[in-house]
Formats: structure tokens, sequence, C-alpha cells
């Protein structure tokens, strides 16, 4: 009780602890390098695990509830007073989850059964670096001292849709695997935008500017000015002069042998499911430049865009 263990859930792997421990909660944000005042995901078993830590629910996100629970959305519901402050970065409002991986569900209750009613658990990595979606990169950002349990590659691979439920209409924080059109579909309701906020939103994660970013420098161009990039260095860099991986849709010609090519997948679904893997590998590799294909502009790509952009910020 009160220690860390890192969790897999369907979007990535989680850093977690007692939700309703302020000592627990600390050791994350210290672990991670992270800001206090930068609210977590609490995880809970069910939809009735919600009650604990939230003092009201409308009617809109128990829809939400019901179509996607267990799944990775979040809902930023009004926190009771009296529990979660510290998980909640100080405000008023706490982000709740109920994850489909059956690990994550499976320590969910044996937690319930020991009194601990929510898990704590944002991405288990250093704060603003790329998420883990394998048992091997949490152990690569923390060491053996951590607790793992491995429940293998992430299926969903980028972090939960975030939907903000304090404000009478559903605000989308955090574009996900969830998209607009299914959010609005489920709840009757236009989904909002920030932008159209009179005051602002709350802290929630994965919204600041730059996050998920890799050691080396992640640039977006489409395929056209990927193409010119690569004719125009190719010569430097089979000459040492830059270390360069390109992550693309299209199908590139490149003079230079020393190119790392990954190719995106068509699929969006399938993009997001490797992407931090993806990232990551590159990295590991010793690149100091990532050259992505930028993605469409269109709603099922939006969490992969969302993601990309930040990473290149």
């Amino acid at each position: 009780m009160g220690e860390l263990v890192g969790l897999p859930t369907e979007t990535v792997y989680g850093l977690g602890a007692d939700a309703a421990s302020d000592s627990a909660v600390a050791k994350i944000f210290a672990a991670k390098g992270r800001p206090a005042e930068h609210p977590l995901i609490v995880h809970v078993a069910d939809a009735a695990g919600v009650a604990h830590f939230a003092s009201e629910v409308p009617d809109f996100a128990q829809k939400l509830m019901q179509v996607f629970w267990p799944g990775p959305l979040t809902l930023i519901l009004p926190r009771r007073p009296d529990v979660g402050a510290a998980a909640a970065g100080g405000q008023a409002t706490i982000g709740l989850r109920c994850p489909a991986h059956p690990v994550a569900h499976a320590l969910l209750l044996a937690c319930r059964k020991l009194g601990v009613q929510g898990v704590a658990a944002p991405s288990a990595n250093k704060f603003g670096r790329v998420s883990p979606t394998a048992a091997g990169h949490v152990q690569g950002e923390f060491g053996d001292s951590l607790l793992i349990l491995d429940g293998g590659a992430c299926e969903v691979g980028i972090e939960s849709t975030i939907i903000d439920c304090t404000r009478g209409a559903p605000v989308l924080l955090r574009p996900g695997a969830i998209t607009r059109e299914q959010v609005q579909a489920a709840c009757g309701l236009r989904l909002l935008s920030r932008e159209e906020l009179e005051a602002p939103a709350p802290r929630a994660s994965g919204t600041l500017e730059s996050h998920y970013a890799p050691h080396a420098k992640v640039r977006l161009m489409d395929a056209k000015a990927l193409q010119t990039a690569l004719d125009l260095l190719g010569k430097d860099i089979d000459a040492g002069k830059a270390r360069i991986a390109v992550y693309a849709r299209a199908i590139l010609r490149t003079p230079a042998a020393k190119v790392l090519y990954r190719r995106m997948p068509d699929d969006a679904g399938a993009a997001a499911q490797q992407l931090f893997a993806v990232l990551r590998d590159f990295d590991a590799q010793g690149v100091k430049l990532i050259w992505v294909e930028t993605p469409p502009e269109t709603p099922e790509w939006e969490g992969v865009r969302d993601r990309l952009i930040r990473a290149a910020a």
C-alpha cells in the first residue's frame, strides 16, 4: 500500500498509486518529474467507482460512461472536496476513467477489496516525454526497482479522449481514439472545443503545448516537402552531417542510404497503435531529426495529429 506500480491499459502504460493518498500521489509526481499542479487521471473499476470521487455526474456524462466504459475515455467531473485533491492538482474537478485492459481491471478490483477506490495513473514515463506502450518502455524509464505488470503491447497506443463535463455541455480537451462524432452521437449534444469557452477549461493531462516528445527533434511536413528535403540533404546525410528518420505514408525516394525509413499505416488506428513505439525506436537508434508526414485533416486522425503536433512543438 502506498507504493507505485507500472500497469498496462488499452491506451498506454500508467504509473499508478492510490488516488486518495496524497503521499502516494506525491511519489508519482516525484518519479515523473511532473509539476504537482498538473492533474492526474484516476482509474476506477466501473461506473460505480465514480461516486467516490465525483460530487455530480450530469446526464450526458452518464450516457458517455454507458457507451464507452470500459474504454479510452476520460471524463472531467466536479470533485468531492474531501478526496483526491493531490491527484486533481488542487483543482475542484477530477478526471476519471474506467480502463478496458483486463490486467488493469483486475488490479482495480483487487485494490477496491483493500479499500482503494481508485488508482491515479498518468503515463509511465518522465514528464513530457514519449508515452510507453510496452512493459519494456516502462522499465527503461524507471529501472528494475519498479513493480511492472506486463500486459503486452497496448491495443490503442495513444492516451484517452478527455471530455470536460462541468460546463453543462461536453467540451473536448484532448482528442483520442474516440472521435468527436462518436461522442456527439452517444450523448446527443454538440461537442464544444476549448476555444468556444468563455472561461478557462480545467487543466487536464496531455494538453500542454509541448508533450509526447522524443529526444530527437520532430518536424511535420507534407509528402511533397518531405521528398524535397530528402533530395536536398541526401549527400549530407550519407556524409554523417545529419542523422534522420522518416515516418510517412507516402512512398519516398532518397539518395541517402543512412535515412531510417518507416512507413506509417494508412489506417489511423494502426498508426496510433504504433506511433509512440516508433518514436522510441528512432530515439534508440540515435537519430537527431525525425521527419513525419503530417496526418490527414480527418476526424479519425485527430488523436494522432494532436500527439505529433505536441511532439514537434
